[in-house]
């Protein structure tokens, strides 16, 4: 591959955003050349082990029942971001994600139906058929049919901005600032030219020693569900230059998972879905929240965080046979025993504190009527923390449960963007040539808090924009 040549754009990242990106700057007309951090069989970032989209749409569809409006999208967003949102922005995903599915399926992608314990998503979300590793595969052979230029193996190390492109002078910031980009190619210096550049390379998430900036040692403990090839190199080179940041540097998209699973890339087969319908505990044995507080899809994602703030960041999930059918299990299988006692032996917890809790627990049961599609009122009453919905009483063996750890899907910390995914300075000028698109900008949407499938969606829609935007600033 000539990397002596200028290309009209150059994307940086090999996930969901950077083939979105890429694809639609190729189909504009411009020349790409997309660098992948990871080997061939590890490309395609955390995209590869995702499952759907969350997407709007005002009717049926082949996959997705009822309707979801624009509004109710948005006050689902609002939610569990607490406002911490730009709306121009999250609108702007939210109004593209209805044009995603027929772009999509122009472009290789295939659908399916949710599955049952899939979080009760037929109606908000759309399934890839074959997984996130199958939609990757779609996008790639896609981009090579379109004649992208894909190199694997390449880190980008640095994306140096032309001097006075910081100054304020909206005239300098507007010419192109970024010229060059510096990276290695097989463990080889190199350096690439680009008349526009979309970093889409993803957060620091598996930079243990960055986390720990902000979490200290209890970093340690974190399992990163996804690839350890997002080391936030681009993200810190650019912030070092003057780039404006957005979202919490503390904050992240994290899961409860399996406490067995390992350090990197375990993906979605580790998350266990089981936490609201039985009780969750920490290594003291006692009840950390309420564990049934809203519909799953909209609280998995608060309970990695949950879990990290526990002594030694590892928490444990109980519940008995009436639950076992109710949601997906992780790939690791659950510790049985007949009786709570045993089962806290198996777990490693103190037998007398287990059974103290678990029986504090059904005291407060409630009488209702269990529905685990919908929020019943199976409450319980005298108890802290409560228990909203689905509060059963834990009382029909064989027991079950699972180690928990906080699975870290991707950091909030990024760059700001405008409404044509342009990167912008601290002043608010514009990068004039330099976009961005997917995890690293994610947190102008993502102040915290998450909703199922809503980085895929925020990944597509800016991809798109980033791609063409692109695209157009190298041919004018």
């Amino acid at each position: 591959m000539d990397l002596s040549k200028t290309y009209d754009v150059l994307v940086i990242g090999g996930g969901n955003a950077a083939l979105c990106a890429a694809i639609a700057a190729r189909e504009a007309g411009a020349s790409v050349l997309l660098a992948e951090h990871a080997p061939k069989a590890f490309r395609g970032g955390n995209s590869r082990h995702t499952r759907n989209l969350r997407a709007m749409h005002d009717a049926p569809t082949s996959v997705l029942t009822g309707a979801y409006t624009e509004e109710e999208y948005w006050d689902d967003l609002a939610r569990v971001t607490g406002g911490k949102t730009d709306q121009r922005l999250a609108r702007l995903a939210i109004r593209g994600s209805g044009a995603l599915g027929t772009w999509m399926e122009a472009r290789g992608v295939r659908f399916q139906p949710s599955l049952r314990g899939t979080l009760s998503l037929s109606r908000t979300n759309a399934f890839f058929l074959g997984g996130g590793k199958a939609l990757m595969n779609a996008y790639y052979r896609r981009a090579e049919q379109l004649g992208v230029n894909i190199l694997y193996d390449t880190e980008v190390l640095s994306l140096p901005l032309q001097q006075g492109s910081q100054q304020g002078s909206h005239q300098g910031s507007h010419q192109g600032p970024v010229r060059e980009a510096n990276l290695t190619c097989r463990g080889f210096p190199a350096s690439v030219q680009a008349k526009a550049v979309v970093a889409a390379s993803g957060g620091f998430q598996a930079n243990i020693e960055w986390l720990k900036q902000y979490w200290g040692d209890a970093a340690e403990n974190f399992l990163i569900r996804g690839t350890p090839y997002a080391q936030g190199r681009i993200l810190k080179n650019l912030l070092d230059q003057g780039v404006a940041p957005v979202g919490d540097p503390t904050q992240f998209h994290a899961v409860a998972i399996d406490a067995r699973a390992p350090r990197f890339d375990g993906g979605i087969v580790t998350r266990l879905d089981c936490i609201p319908f039985g009780i969750v505990v920490n290594r003291d044995g006692k009840r950390i929240y309420d564990e049934g507080q809203d519909v799953w899809p909209k609280r998995y994602a608060i309970w990695g965080r949950l879990v990290a703030q526990q002594p030694g960041q590892i928490a444990y999930s109980i519940a008995d046979a009436k639950s076992e059918t109710l949601f997906m299990p992780s790939v690791y299988p659950a510790m049985r025993a007949n009786s709570i006692g045993e089962l806290a032996v198996e777990l490693g917890l103190d037998a007398a504190a287990l059974e103290a809790t678990v029986k504090a627990f059904n005291a407060a049961v409630r009488p209702g009527a269990f529905d685990s599609e919908s929020l019943d009122n199976c409450t319980t009453a005298g108890i802290d923390p409560p228990k909203s919905h689905w509060a059963r009483a834990i009382d029909t063996p064989p027991y079950f449960g699972y180690p928990l750890r906080p699975g870290i899907t991707f950091t909030y910390l990024g760059v700001r963007v405008n409404e044509k995914a342009q990167v912008l300075l601290e002043n608010g000028d514009p990068v004039g040539n330099l976009y961005a698109a997917g995890e690293i900008m994610a947190g102008n949407i993502l102040g915290k808090g998450y909703l199922a499938g809503l980085g895929m969606t925020i990944g597509s829609v800016f991809g798109r924009i980033a791609g063409r935007e692109a695209a157009q600033h190298a041919h004018h």
